[in-house]
């Protein structure tokens, strides 16, 4: 049985979520679906995982980026994930 509810996110996040939905051709409802479930799985069994930031390597790319905060980083590799999407994961150059 399917139940209804509001859930009170905010615009940013929702904004991610159409956007990340949108590249995966699924819905923001399948999606929370999906994140509500491997959370809970995670849990239930114990195997939750420490999130650890990323190396940043300025090999190659000049300076490295400048992160204020995970949510700016995540935004960025959003944009970066629906761009490549665009392309058809074709190397830029």
């Amino acid at each position: 049985m399917i139940q209804r509810t509001t859930v009170r996110l905010p615009a940013s996040l929702m904004r991610r979520a159409k956007k990340r939905a949108a590249a995966d051709g699924t819905t923001v409802t399948a999606l929370m679906q999906d994140g509500l479930r491997r959370v809970l799985d995670e849990r239930e069994r114990g195997t939750e995982k420490a999130r650890i930031m990323p190396r940043i390597s300025e090999a190659g790319r000049g300076q490295p980026p400048v992160v204020v905060d995970l949510k700016a980083l995540q935004e960025e590799e959003d944009i970066e994930y629906v761009a490549r999407m665009n392309r058809g994961f074709r190397d830029p150059r």
